[in-house]
Protein backbone atom coordinates (compact mmCIF):
# COMPACT_ATOMS: atom_id res chain seq x y z
CA UNK A 1 0.00 0.00 0.00
CA UNK A 2 1.29 3.45 -0.92
CA UNK A 3 2.25 5.83 1.85
CA UNK A 4 2.13 9.62 1.43
CA UNK A 5 4.12 11.92 3.71
CA UNK A 6 2.36 15.28 4.02
CA UNK A 7 3.73 18.27 5.94
CA UNK A 8 0.91 20.45 7.28
CA UNK A 9 1.50 24.08 8.15
CA UNK A 10 -1.56 24.93 10.21
CA UNK A 11 -4.65 26.31 8.55
CA UNK A 12 -8.33 25.73 9.26
CA UNK A 13 -7.76 21.96 9.69
CA UNK A 14 -10.34 20.99 7.05
CA UNK A 15 -7.56 19.76 4.76
CA UNK A 16 -6.29 17.03 7.11
CA UNK A 17 -9.86 15.91 7.77
CA UNK A 18 -10.39 15.43 4.04
CA UNK A 19 -7.23 13.32 3.83
CA UNK A 20 -8.37 11.20 6.77
CA UNK A 21 -11.68 10.55 5.02
CA UNK A 22 -9.86 9.44 1.86
CA UNK A 23 -7.61 7.15 3.89
CA UNK A 24 -10.59 5.52 5.60
CA UNK A 25 -12.90 5.18 2.61
CA UNK A 26 -10.57 4.85 -0.37
CA UNK A 27 -8.04 2.20 0.73
CA UNK A 28 -6.38 2.07 -2.67
CA UNK A 29 -5.25 5.68 -2.16
CA UNK A 30 -2.88 4.53 0.56
CA UNK A 31 -1.96 5.94 3.93
CA UNK A 32 -1.41 9.62 4.71
CA UNK A 33 1.28 10.42 7.26
CA UNK A 34 0.65 13.98 8.46
CA UNK A 35 3.41 15.98 10.15
CA UNK A 36 2.49 19.36 11.64
CA UNK A 37 5.03 22.21 11.67
CA UNK A 38 4.98 25.98 12.18
CA UNK A 39 5.37 28.58 9.44
CA UNK A 40 5.04 32.35 9.41
CA UNK A 41 3.88 34.40 12.36
CA UNK A 42 3.30 31.49 14.72
CA UNK A 43 6.85 30.30 14.02
CA UNK A 44 8.22 33.79 14.72
CA UNK A 45 6.41 33.80 18.05
CA UNK A 46 7.64 30.33 18.98
CA UNK A 47 11.14 30.27 17.49
CA UNK A 48 12.04 33.81 16.43
CA UNK A 49 12.13 32.83 12.75
CA UNK A 50 9.34 32.38 10.18
CA UNK A 51 10.71 28.98 9.10
CA UNK A 52 12.95 26.72 11.17
CA UNK A 53 15.55 24.44 9.60
CA UNK A 54 13.66 21.45 10.99
CA UNK A 55 10.40 22.50 9.33
CA UNK A 56 12.19 23.22 6.05
CA UNK A 57 13.90 19.84 6.04
CA UNK A 58 10.59 18.08 6.71
CA UNK A 59 8.89 19.95 3.86
CA UNK A 60 11.67 19.15 1.39
CA UNK A 61 11.49 15.46 2.30
CA UNK A 62 7.68 15.27 2.09
CA UNK A 63 5.56 14.19 -0.87
CA UNK A 64 3.54 17.40 -0.60
CA UNK A 65 2.94 20.39 1.66
CA UNK A 66 -0.50 21.60 2.75
CA UNK A 67 -0.46 25.21 3.86
CA UNK A 68 -2.95 27.47 5.59
CA UNK A 69 -2.84 31.25 5.34
CA UNK A 70 0.03 33.05 7.04
CA UNK A 71 0.74 36.63 8.10
CA UNK A 72 -1.19 39.31 9.93
CA UNK A 73 -0.87 42.93 11.09
CA UNK A 74 0.78 42.07 14.39
CA UNK A 75 4.02 41.19 12.61
CA UNK A 76 3.94 44.34 10.47
CA UNK A 77 6.65 45.02 7.94
CA UNK A 78 9.70 44.71 10.17
CA UNK A 79 12.96 42.89 9.57
CA UNK A 80 11.44 39.48 10.40
CA UNK A 81 8.14 38.86 8.59
CA UNK A 82 5.90 35.80 8.11
CA UNK A 83 6.09 36.04 4.32
CA UNK A 84 9.85 35.50 4.41
CA UNK A 85 9.24 31.95 5.58
CA UNK A 86 6.91 31.18 2.69
CA UNK A 87 9.25 32.73 0.13
CA UNK A 88 12.17 30.66 1.43
CA UNK A 89 10.03 27.52 1.47
CA UNK A 90 9.08 28.02 -2.19
CA UNK A 91 12.68 28.74 -3.19
CA UNK A 92 14.19 25.78 -1.32
CA UNK A 93 11.56 23.39 -2.69
CA UNK A 94 12.00 24.70 -6.23
CA UNK A 95 8.27 25.30 -6.73
CA UNK A 96 8.59 27.58 -9.74
CA UNK A 97 5.08 27.20 -11.18
CA UNK A 98 2.07 28.57 -9.30
CA UNK A 99 -1.34 27.30 -10.47
CA UNK A 100 -4.43 29.28 -9.49
CA UNK A 101 -7.53 27.85 -11.19
CA UNK A 102 -10.53 30.13 -11.63
CA UNK A 103 -13.82 28.25 -11.92
CA UNK A 104 -17.23 27.81 -10.32
CA UNK A 105 -17.09 24.82 -7.94
CA UNK A 106 -20.84 24.62 -8.52
CA UNK A 107 -23.16 26.18 -11.09
CA UNK A 108 -25.29 27.20 -8.11
CA UNK A 109 -22.77 30.00 -7.50
CA UNK A 110 -23.13 31.63 -10.92
CA UNK A 111 -25.82 34.04 -9.74
CA UNK A 112 -23.64 35.03 -6.78
CA UNK A 113 -20.82 36.24 -9.05
CA UNK A 114 -20.43 40.05 -9.18
CA UNK A 115 -20.11 39.70 -12.96
CA UNK A 116 -23.59 39.44 -14.40
CA UNK A 117 -24.55 38.30 -17.87
CA UNK A 118 -25.44 41.92 -18.78
CA UNK A 119 -22.52 43.40 -18.29
CA UNK A 120 13.79 47.35 -2.39
CA UNK A 121 12.52 49.55 0.37
CA UNK A 122 14.36 50.65 3.51
CA UNK A 123 11.42 52.55 4.98
CA UNK A 124 13.48 55.67 5.68
CA UNK A 125 14.87 57.39 2.61
CA UNK A 126 11.72 58.09 0.58
CA UNK A 127 12.95 55.98 -2.32
CA UNK A 128 12.53 52.33 -3.19
CA UNK A 129 13.44 50.09 -6.09
CA UNK A 130 12.65 46.50 -7.01
CA UNK A 131 14.26 44.49 -9.78
CA UNK A 132 12.44 41.81 -11.76
CA UNK A 133 14.74 39.36 -13.48
CA UNK A 134 13.98 36.33 -15.65
CA UNK A 135 16.34 34.06 -17.56
CA UNK A 136 15.56 32.04 -20.67
CA UNK A 137 15.57 28.68 -18.80
CA UNK A 138 13.17 30.06 -16.17
CA UNK A 139 10.70 31.23 -18.80
CA UNK A 140 11.04 28.01 -20.81
CA UNK A 141 10.13 25.78 -17.86
CA UNK A 142 7.06 27.87 -17.05
CA UNK A 143 6.07 27.75 -20.73
CA UNK A 144 6.32 23.95 -20.69
CA UNK A 145 4.19 23.76 -17.55
CA UNK A 146 1.50 25.93 -19.14
CA UNK A 147 1.62 23.84 -22.30
CA UNK A 148 1.25 20.55 -20.42
CA UNK A 149 -1.74 21.91 -18.52
CA UNK A 150 -3.31 23.04 -21.80
CA UNK A 151 -2.69 19.65 -23.41
CA UNK A 152 -4.34 17.89 -20.47
CA UNK A 153 -7.66 19.44 -21.51
CA UNK A 154 -9.88 17.84 -24.13
CA UNK A 155 -9.71 19.51 -26.55
CA UNK A 156 -6.41 21.24 -25.74
CA UNK A 157 -6.97 24.69 -24.25
CA UNK A 158 -5.60 27.92 -25.71
CA UNK A 159 -2.73 29.53 -23.80
CA UNK A 160 -2.74 33.24 -22.99
CA UNK A 161 0.64 34.77 -22.17
CA UNK A 162 0.34 38.08 -20.31
CA UNK A 163 3.17 40.61 -20.26
CA UNK A 164 4.04 44.30 -20.59
CA UNK A 165 6.29 43.94 -23.62
CA UNK A 166 5.59 47.49 -24.79
CA UNK A 167 7.38 48.88 -21.71
CA UNK A 168 9.47 46.30 -19.81
CA UNK A 169 12.63 44.56 -21.03
CA UNK A 170 11.83 41.45 -18.98
CA UNK A 171 8.44 41.26 -20.69
CA UNK A 172 10.04 41.50 -24.13
CA UNK A 173 12.29 38.57 -23.24
CA UNK A 174 9.26 36.76 -21.78
CA UNK A 175 7.26 37.18 -25.00
CA UNK A 176 10.14 36.14 -27.24
CA UNK A 177 10.99 33.00 -25.25
CA UNK A 178 7.32 32.03 -24.91
CA UNK A 179 6.85 32.31 -28.68
CA UNK A 180 10.02 30.37 -29.46
CA UNK A 181 9.28 27.59 -26.95
CA UNK A 182 5.73 27.02 -28.18
CA UNK A 183 6.77 27.16 -31.85
CA UNK A 184 9.58 24.67 -31.25
CA UNK A 185 8.01 22.24 -28.76
CA UNK A 186 4.23 22.72 -28.95
CA UNK A 187 3.45 23.87 -32.50
CA UNK A 188 -0.12 22.57 -32.39
CA UNK A 189 -1.08 24.61 -29.32
CA UNK A 190 -2.62 28.05 -29.75
CA UNK A 191 -0.51 30.70 -27.97
CA UNK A 192 -1.79 34.26 -27.76
CA UNK A 193 -0.07 37.30 -26.22
CA UNK A 194 -1.95 39.97 -24.29
CA UNK A 195 -0.72 43.06 -22.46
CA UNK A 196 -1.40 42.75 -18.74
CA UNK A 197 -3.35 46.02 -18.42
CA UNK A 198 -5.58 45.02 -21.32
CA UNK A 199 -6.02 41.55 -19.82
CA UNK A 200 -7.08 43.09 -16.49
CA UNK A 201 -9.80 45.02 -18.33
CA UNK A 202 -10.96 41.90 -20.19
CA UNK A 203 -11.08 39.96 -16.90
CA UNK A 204 -13.69 42.42 -15.65
CA UNK A 205 -15.68 43.02 -18.85
CA UNK A 206 -15.66 39.60 -20.51
CA UNK A 207 -13.59 37.01 -18.59
CA UNK A 208 -14.66 34.11 -20.81
CA UNK A 209 -12.56 35.71 -23.55
CA UNK A 210 -9.51 34.54 -21.57
CA UNK A 211 -10.74 30.97 -21.08
CA UNK A 212 -7.90 28.49 -21.21
CA UNK A 213 -4.51 28.57 -19.49
CA UNK A 214 -3.08 31.96 -18.51
CA UNK A 215 0.68 32.11 -18.02
CA UNK A 216 2.43 35.20 -16.73
CA UNK A 217 5.21 36.43 -14.46
CA UNK A 218 5.07 36.41 -10.67
CA UNK A 219 3.97 40.03 -10.11
CA UNK A 220 1.32 40.10 -12.83
CA UNK A 221 0.05 36.66 -11.86
CA UNK A 222 -0.30 37.57 -8.20
CA UNK A 223 -2.52 40.53 -9.09
CA UNK A 224 -4.67 39.13 -11.89
CA UNK A 225 -5.33 35.83 -10.09
CA UNK A 226 -6.82 37.77 -7.16
CA UNK A 227 -8.94 39.70 -9.65
CA UNK A 228 -10.06 36.42 -11.23
CA UNK A 229 -10.94 34.96 -7.82
CA UNK A 230 -13.80 37.45 -7.54
CA UNK A 231 -15.58 35.87 -10.52
CA UNK A 232 -16.93 32.81 -8.62
CA UNK A 233 -18.14 35.17 -5.87
CA UNK A 234 -15.53 34.82 -3.12
CA UNK A 235 -11.76 34.54 -2.81
CA UNK A 236 -12.45 31.89 -0.18
CA UNK A 237 -13.32 29.40 -2.93
CA UNK A 238 -9.99 29.51 -4.74
CA UNK A 239 -7.22 26.90 -4.33
CA UNK A 240 -3.64 27.07 -5.55
CA UNK A 241 -0.63 24.85 -6.16
CA UNK A 242 3.05 25.76 -6.41
CA UNK A 243 4.71 22.93 -8.34
CA UNK A 244 8.33 21.87 -8.70
CA UNK A 245 7.85 20.03 -11.97
CA UNK A 246 5.51 18.97 -14.74
CA UNK A 247 2.33 17.14 -13.62
CA UNK A 248 2.41 13.47 -14.53
CA UNK A 249 5.94 12.96 -13.27
CA UNK A 250 7.18 13.07 -9.68
CA UNK A 251 6.04 16.56 -8.77
CA UNK A 252 6.37 17.94 -5.26
CA UNK A 253 4.31 20.98 -4.40
CA UNK A 254 2.90 23.45 -1.90
CA UNK A 255 -0.90 23.57 -1.81
CA UNK A 256 -2.84 26.41 -0.21
CA UNK A 257 -5.94 28.58 -0.59
CA UNK A 258 -5.12 31.91 -2.22
CA UNK A 259 -6.88 33.97 0.45
CA UNK A 260 -4.84 35.69 3.15
CA UNK A 261 -4.94 35.15 6.89
CA UNK A 262 -8.02 37.41 7.24
CA UNK A 263 -7.12 38.75 10.71
CA UNK A 264 -10.46 40.57 10.94
CA UNK A 265 -12.33 37.25 11.13
CA UNK A 266 -9.58 35.02 12.50
CA UNK A 267 -10.69 32.83 15.38
CA UNK A 268 -14.39 33.36 14.71
CA UNK A 269 -14.89 30.07 12.89
CA UNK A 270 -16.42 31.67 9.81
CA UNK A 271 -13.61 31.39 7.23
CA UNK A 272 -14.68 29.61 4.05
CA UNK A 273 -12.84 26.24 4.01
CA UNK A 274 -13.59 25.44 0.36
CA UNK A 275 -10.33 26.96 -0.93
CA UNK A 276 -8.34 24.71 1.40
CA UNK A 277 -10.40 21.63 0.53
CA UNK A 278 -9.99 22.21 -3.20
CA UNK A 279 -6.25 22.69 -2.59
CA UNK A 280 -6.24 19.14 -1.21
CA UNK A 281 -7.90 18.03 -4.45
CA UNK A 282 -5.08 19.68 -6.40
CA UNK A 283 -2.53 17.95 -4.16
CA UNK A 284 -4.12 14.57 -4.87
CA UNK A 285 -4.13 15.27 -8.60
CA UNK A 286 -0.69 16.80 -9.12
CA UNK A 287 1.64 15.50 -6.39
CA UNK A 288 0.09 12.26 -5.14
CA UNK A 289 -1.27 11.08 -8.50
CA UNK A 290 -4.67 10.19 -7.10
CA UNK A 291 -7.03 11.53 -9.80
CA UNK A 292 -10.04 9.51 -8.60
CA UNK A 293 -9.78 10.98 -5.12
CA UNK A 294 -9.27 14.49 -6.54
CA UNK A 295 -12.46 14.14 -8.58
CA UNK A 296 -14.30 12.83 -5.52
CA UNK A 297 -13.31 15.85 -3.44
CA UNK A 298 -14.48 18.25 -6.14
CA UNK A 299 -17.76 16.36 -6.48
CA UNK A 300 -18.29 16.47 -2.71
CA UNK A 301 -17.72 20.24 -2.68
CA UNK A 302 -20.18 20.71 -5.55
CA UNK A 303 -22.82 18.60 -3.81
CA UNK A 304 -22.53 20.55 -0.55
CA UNK A 305 -22.79 23.91 -2.32
CA UNK A 306 -25.71 22.65 -4.41
CA UNK A 307 -27.39 21.69 -1.14
CA UNK A 308 -27.32 25.33 -0.04
CA UNK A 309 -24.81 25.13 2.82
CA UNK A 310 -22.58 28.19 2.57
CA UNK A 311 -20.38 30.43 4.68
CA UNK A 312 -21.06 34.11 5.25
CA UNK A 313 -18.95 35.29 2.30
CA UNK A 314 -21.38 33.44 0.00
CA UNK A 315 -24.50 34.77 1.68
CA UNK A 316 -24.96 31.88 4.09
CA UNK A 317 -24.61 31.47 7.84
CA UNK A 318 -22.64 28.22 8.18
CA UNK A 319 -19.29 28.19 9.96
CA UNK A 320 -15.94 26.77 8.89
CA UNK A 321 -16.36 23.50 10.77
CA UNK A 322 -19.95 22.97 9.64
CA UNK A 323 -19.04 23.31 5.96
CA UNK A 324 -15.85 21.26 6.36
CA UNK A 325 -17.70 18.46 8.15
CA UNK A 326 -20.40 18.48 5.48
CA UNK A 327 -17.83 18.11 2.69
CA UNK A 328 -16.10 15.25 4.52
CA UNK A 329 -19.45 13.47 5.03
CA UNK A 330 -20.32 13.95 1.36
CA UNK A 331 -16.86 12.79 0.32
CA UNK A 332 -17.35 9.53 2.20
CA UNK A 333 -20.62 8.98 0.29
CA UNK A 334 -18.94 9.72 -3.05
CA UNK A 335 -16.02 7.38 -2.35
CA UNK A 336 -18.32 4.57 -1.26
CA UNK A 337 -20.66 5.12 -4.20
Amino acid sequence: MASHNIVVFAGDHCGPEVLKAIEADSPSAGKFNLQEHLLGGCSINAHGTPLTEEALAAAKAADAVLLGAIGGPEWGTGAVRPEQGLLRLRKEMGTYGNLRPCFFPSDALVDYSPLKADHGDDGREGFAQDTESYSRPEIERVARLAARLALARNPPAPVWSLDKANVLATSRLWRRVMSETFAREFPDLKLQHQLIDSAALIMVKNPSQLNGVIVTSNLFGDIISDEASAIPGSIGLSPSASLSGIPGSKCNGIFEPIHGSAPDISGKGIVNPIGTILSVAMMCRYSLRLPREADAIETAVKNVIDGGLRTKDLGGSAGTKEVGDAVVAELIKVLKG
